[in-house]
């Protein structure tokens, strides 16, 4: 089959999909239109595989190394004959890996939302904007033009806020909305910017034009030589670019929107939040990691603030008691993984394994972290709470859900032989051949991870005694999701990723070095067992803990105020100092120009309509003493 047409059924799938459920079988049959979306989607992820094995080992690999194909190319908005904005579709080795994810995890998010979501009001309006979510994604990963790419990855915004809203009778996901939408578009705006700094430099919006400008055109050597505020330009448009994939994946300071997302539906948090839209900003590092690794600054900073939020975002999980809420913080620590990953490949002429180990553990992290909300909403499902210490002994009630967690709880903490072993010890290994306060900082994370997430596990399905009063967990659609990405965490990490995912197109080896890997598989043991020792059976160790910890315990379980500082900064000082201010003078300066001026020019046509009396005898009168007047004028003047 051409593959042109494969990508446009791909992409015009979805969004029919969402068009017809939204304006036609969403309220109407909400049943079809749930079982509708989710045919498409198993069509859409038949077809995305179909692309992965054509390209992986049919026709990608082209001398050792796989290439990079623009199946549609068609001219949109011509501004010279150089400059245009295109629709442009890119096919390379991420671009169909992130095809392969996006379509397989949207599609186990609709077959367990068929039972998950059944008997909600707009039932059909939610796989409506599922649909659109997908398409938005699909169509990010495709973009082969800088201002479509901007398009797609503004729609994945506008999705993400229709169904972290959908309960929007409630006013924390109706804030939540909000928040999510507003501090990504502050991200956004430099991102914007970034792309119009890219696209001067390389005098061009095409991706894979602005990379080969690298080494034919000259444009962008260019960019790094002229100086603005101490930086180069390409240093700004890579820090701007970096500022946007910050937003959308959450990273420090611009994580906040992340935790309070989770007011969604469960299984939006496994989609948008976990394994697809958040790692977005991943795949925007990876796909101008070229450009990047031109600025080793920005690298530099990417591995900071990348490792800064992994460590930071897992301590505050270690205090939280809402189940998504520790999923969620969770989330944004193996984001900064990824990140701090792809921070420390800062060698132009080594092998780039921290490329090749972050784009692995953004594959792994899809199926477990998935898996992880999936079992949580099955877990609320059944209990009608959040809350982690009203849960225990659920795990004869829930045994596909109790072996599931264990099995996405065992990934994330990185022991083998599960996927996130692999992918994280590649990481591990990365940043100690590059950066070791980096390997520092990521293996003390990891011995975190372990504790927060069997402090998670064993509070949900042990620290009590059995409970018998709950009904027995049921063979449905749920447990059919969850058993599939079950199988899929223990059996990914051993797929050789580095033969196909490269930042030069060439292979990567992503070996395990066992004796590498002792102190972090210790750190992360050890790391269970402290979880045990205080969740394993009801006691007062942990509370004691608290106490004892004091001050520093409830700053880390307030977040370190990160958001009273935002809201303490967005309140008192810009809408009550600055806004105020500016309002002051908007009304009495601005507002009294315009009246004072408003009332002369009323004054003066009051004084000037006199003239105009219709009075013929006035009028001879005016005309007598203007003709006086220039008579003495001319007296004057001669």
């Amino acid at each position: 089959m051409n593959e042109g047409l494969i990508i446009t059924l791909l992409l015009c799938l979805p969004l029919m999909t969402f068009v017809i459920i939204r304006l036609f079988f969403g309220i109407r049959w909400p049943i079809f239109s749930g079982y509708l979306a989710t045919l498409i989607l198993l069509i859409i992820t038949f077809l995305s595989f179909l692309i992965a094995w054509q390209y992986f080992f049919i026709y990608g690999k082209i001398n050792s190394s796989y290439a990079l194909f623009v199946p549609i190319d068609i001219k949109w908005l011509v501004f010279t004959r150089q400059l245009s904005i295109n629709f442009t579709i890119i096919i390379d080795a991420i671009s169909v890996m992130m095809l392969v994810v996006v379509s397989f995890i949207s599609l186990m998010v609709h077959v367990f939302s068929l039972a998950y979501m059944k008997g909600e009001q707009r039932y059909g309006y939610y796989f409506a904007y599922l649909a659109l979510f997908t398409f938005a994604m699909l169509g990010l990963v495709l973009s082969g033009n800088l201002f479509e790419l901007f398009m797609f990855w503004e729609l994945v915004g506008i999705s993400s806020y229709l169904l972290i809203g959908f309960y929007y009778t409630k006013p924390e996901a109706v804030s939540a909305a909000k928040k999510a939408f507003i501090v990504t578009r502050f991200a956004d705006f430099g991102f914007l910017i970034g792309i119009l700094i890219m696209g001067g430099l390389a005098n061009n919006f095409d991706i894979i034009q602005i990379i080969t400008s690298i080494g034919e055109q000259q444009y962008l050597w260019k960019g790094a030589a002229a100086s603005f505020l101490g930086m180069s330009t390409l240093t700004w448009a890579c820090l701007l670019l970096f500022i946007g994939a910050a937003g959308k994946s959450a990273m420090f300071p611009l994580h906040i929107w992340l935790p309070d997302a989770m007011e969604g539906p469960t299984p939006v948090s496994a989609l948008i939040h976990a394994a697809t839209m958040v790692v977005a900003g991943v795949y925007l590092i990876a796909r101008f990691f070229p450009v990047f690794q031109m600025d080793v600054t920005v690298l530099h900073i990417i591995a900071f603030i990348g490792s800064g939020t992994a460590l930071f975002a897992a301590i505050i999980a270690c205090t939280q008691t809402d189940i998504k809420r520790v999923l969620a913080f969770s989330t944004i620590s193996q984001i900064g993984y990824m990140m701090l990953s792809l921070g420390v490949d800062d060698n132009l002429t080594g092998i780039h394994l921290g490329y090749s180990a972050a784009m692995f553990h953004l594959f792994t992290h899809a199926f477990f972290k998935s898996l992880l909300f999936l079992c949580a909403g099955v877990i609320i499902h059944t209990v009608h709470t959040n809350n982690m210490h009203e849960m225990g002994g659920l795990r004869k009630q829930l045994p596909v859900t109790h072996i599931s967690f264990l099995v996405a709880c065992l990934a994330i903490s990185g022991i083998p032989p599960f996927s996130g072993f692999f992918s994280k010890e590649a990481i591990l290994s990365a940043a100690y051949n590059n950066h070791k306060w980096v390997y520092a900082v990521a293996l003390i994370t990891a011995g975190i991870t372990a504790f927060y997430m069997f402090r998670l596990y064993f509070s949900i399905f042990w620290n009590k005694p059995v409970i018998t009063t709950l009904k027995k967990e049921g063979m449905g659609l749920m447990q059919l999701a969850l058993i599939v990405l079950t199988l899929l965490v223990i059996i990914t990490g051993y797929v050789p990723f580095g033969d196909f995912i490269s930042a030069n197109g060439k292979p990567v080896l992503l070996e395990v070095h066992f004796g590498f890997s002792v102190i972090p598989i210790a750190l992360s043991v050890l790391g269970f067992f402290y979880a045990a020792i205080l969740y394993y059976r009801e006691n007062n160790l942990p509370s004691s803990l608290e106490k004892s910890f004091g001050w520093f315990y409830q700053t880390v379980k307030k977040k370190f105020y990160i958001d009273e500082l935002y809201l303490f900064i967005t309140r008192i000082i810009i809408f009550k100092g600055i806004g105020s201010s500016i309002a002051w003078i908007d009304k009495n300066a601005v507002d009294g120009a315009v009246n004072t001026s408003s009332g002369i020019t009323n004054w003066l046509s009051v004084f000037i309509k006199k003239l105009q009396s219709g009075k013929v005898q006035q009028y001879a009168f005016y005309f007598l003493i203007g003709v006086l007047c220039l008579l003495v004028i001319v007296m004057y003047t001669f």
